[in-house]
């Protein structure tokens, strides 16, 4: 019998609110709005990161919100991750920020703090909060004060091409029994077999902060310290490093220019998806964009363990209003249409995670696809640990800071003990520059 369609103890999300970043320091915010609708019509800015098929989904969404709002024109604006956050920061230090902007729990406390988002509290005539999960929407506050809603849930899984797998005799592993070992075996073999055809495995490992953080706390360890330091042990960073290094050496893995180029090609036109190679690290919600960009039959895996459960439920993302908008409520409520809509819930699916609204979620259950009931009864599966610890005070550029020193490591260009004790001290000075 099939799991019933319910978030399975999203109190283990436990994400708190972070504190502020430096990115923002002195930007200007500008003087937004009234939270009261305008008598003309207005004009809307949306800001999101994402697929292509993110974008198509928001879009027709868009669509049906000007249908049922008229007098107010939306106007779609989106980027890949990377990009999204410079192209935010920037924005908002002119004082041009989107109306409604797609938010992460790196960064939304940095914005927050310094008054660039909307307490949507106040919003209450326009957006409707009570539908939220309850223990999903503390994750967008801070003192009591909700900067950002919680769209949905997410969870860290192996994307993983079933074609490959038969293509080349191979059965798929156990996800509740394997290991790192197993993988590395695993995806040797697939490279053995592709014979230059294929790679096992994209690099799945130490270039963002998911794969840090697994990695860390299946040994025991924390990205982050309860006070907010940095608590991660170089010496694990350097182990990451070094697995990966090793099957990238073995040429089961992808290199580290095909790791580049993959970045630039987003879920649907990378490697994994035009099927170059076998495994993926994605989150859960991802597989619908990754099976309708590779028209392969893509399955979910928990990742290898070693016996101490490591992955972990958090938000996948937010939306929040920026508090230089002009029309804060007419943005609120093409938030609220956007998360309390059976209109948006029939366009949107389960794409940008299962959703924080558990009305929509018990409506949408009868009418899952494939690829969208994969991710739910994946999270519904999953084997989580103790939830992370939050992004402390400028710990917000944990993600590219990573990015970085990974492919210095897998480039050959600096040793992994090196760039590990770097990329502790540079994350670690940010922070002690914010107090």
């Amino acid at each position: 019998m099939r799991p019933r369609l319910t978030r399975r103890t999203l109190g283990k999300a436990g994400l708190l609110g972070a504190a502020p970043a430096p990115l923002l320091a002195g930007c200007g915010i500008g003087g937004g709005g009234e939270m009261v609708l305008s008598d003309e019509p207005v004009e809307l800015r949306i800001a999101w990161w994402g697929s292509d098929l993110r974008a198509q989904q928001t879009n027709e969404a868009i669509e049906a919100f000007q249908k049922e709002h008229p007098r107010i024109t939306v106007r779609g604006e989106y980027k890949e991750f990377g990009a999204y956050w410079d192209g935010l920061a920037t924005t908002f230090a002119a004082n041009d920020a989107a109306d409604v902007v797609q938010m992460d729990e790196q960064y939304f406390n940095s914005y927050s703090d310094r008054g660039a988002l909307w307490d949507l509290n106040e919003a209450a005539e326009f957006l409707d909060l009570s539908k939220i999960d309850p223990e999903l929407l503390p994750t967008g506050q801070v003192d009591g004060a909700q900067f950002a809603l919680p769209i949905g849930s997410g969870v860290l899984a192996f994307a993983v091409n079933a074609d490959l797998f038969a293509q080349y005799g191979m059965e798929l592993p156990d996800d509740t029994a394997w290991t790192w070992d197993d993988y590395a075996d695993i995806a040797n073999e697939l490279a053995q077999r592709g014979g230059g055809d294929i790679t096992g495995t994209a690099i799945t490992g130490g270039v963002d902060v998911g794969s840090l953080r697994y990695w860390s706390r299946q040994h025991g360890n924390e990205l982050f310290a309860e006070n907010g330091d940095v608590s991660l042990d170089p010496g694990l960073l350097v182990e990451q490093w070094e697995y990966y290094a090793g099957l990238i050496a073995s040429g089961a893995a992808d290199t580290a220019q095909q790791m580049v180029e993959d970045t630039g090609a987003g879920v649907e036109g990378g490697r994994l998806a035009t099927g170059k190679t076998a495994f993926g690290l994605i989150h859960n919600t991802q597989i619908t964009a990754l099976r309708s960009g590779s028209g392969a039959d893509m399955r979910l895996l928990q990742l290898p363990q070693n016996g101490t459960p490591a992955n972990f439920i958090k938000p996948a993302m937010y939306w929040s209003v920026s508090a230089g908008s002009e029309h804060p409520a007419e943005a609120s409520l093409l938030v609220d249409f956007l998360v309390n809509s059976r209109e948006a819930a029939d366009i949107l699916g389960t794409e940008r995670g299962v959703p924080a609204n558990t009305e929509i979620l018990e409506y949408l259950g009868p009418q899952l696809d494939e690829s969208e009931r994969m991710a739910v009864d994946y999270l519904e599966a999953v084997v989580t640990g103790d939830p992370i610890r939050v992004t402390p005070n400028g710990g917000s550029s944990v993600n590219p800071l990573i990015t970085r020193y990974g492919q210095e490591v897998y480039f050959g260009e600096t040793k992994p003990e090196d760039a590990a004790d770097a990329f502790i001290a540079e994350l670690q000075g940010e922070i002690d520059a914010t107090r």
